[in-house]
């Protein structure tokens, strides 16, 4: 398991199971009930499963911490980075900080397809918004806890990340960059994003953009 050292922060680490069938519920109630990380640790499981925005949204309305930073649990990014994620926002430069897979150059493991079309996606999302980020899709948003008082999240499934950024850009918020390491799964791994969510997302950045 990654683990993050060396920071004196407190850290509240809440886990939404979204109903997977994989075994990963049973696997989170026994790490939730481990009596020497149980105080440090929120499980929350749906009933059914309902999408990684949803996952998130649930997360959100149990988050209590001044910083906010969204993980997924396949980690191909590493919390071993959060010191560099969260430094802009401590010491006043930005409000909201993406870890960029890209910001350093290459495609880090992207099949050339994936690559392209997360490419073209941010340049999309760039134009439309006004704003300049190398990575609109990544997993690692980090945000002070107040940028949930001013924005309200409604997708429940990848239309996450098209939604955040078009709202935190139109809030105004302070956007910052960080160069983040990536280590990509496969399809035959569990990844489930496909063209289709691709199709999906040129459609919602738009959405966001201009109807919602």
């Amino acid at each position: 398991m990654a683990r993050v050292e060396g920071s004196p922060l407190e850290k509240e680490i809440i886990i939404v199971e979204d109903c997977s069938t994989d075994g990963t519920r049973d696997r989170v109630r026994e790490i939730a009930k481990r009596k020497n990380i149980k105080k440090n640790i929120k499980a929350i499981y749906h009933d059914r499963n309902k999408g990684k925005g949803a996952a998130l949204r649930t997360g959100f309305e149990s988050a209590t911490g001044d910083i906010v930073i969204i993980q997924d649990a396949d980690l191909e990014l590493n919390p071993e980075e959060y010191p560099s994620l969260i430094t802009p926002i401590l010491d006043g430069r930005a409000d909201v900080v993406y870890g960029s897979r890209f910001l350093e150059g290459g495609r880090k493991g992207l099949p050339p397809v994936k690559y392209v079309a997360n490419l073209f996606l941010t340049r999309l999302s760039n134009m439309l918004n006004n704003i300049k980020l190398t990575d609109m899709e990544t997993c690692y948003k980090v945000f002070r806890r107040e940028v949930l008082d001013q924005i309200t999240i409604s997708s429940d499934r990848f239309g996450f990340e098209p939604e955040f950024t078009a709202k935190v850009a139109r809030a105004g918020f302070e956007i910052y960059e960080v160069p983040i390491s990536y280590c990509a799964r496969s399809n035959s791994e569990g990844k489930k994003i496909s063209w289709w969510d691709g199709v999906k997302a040129v459609f919602l950045i738009f959405w966001f953009r201009f109807f919602d």
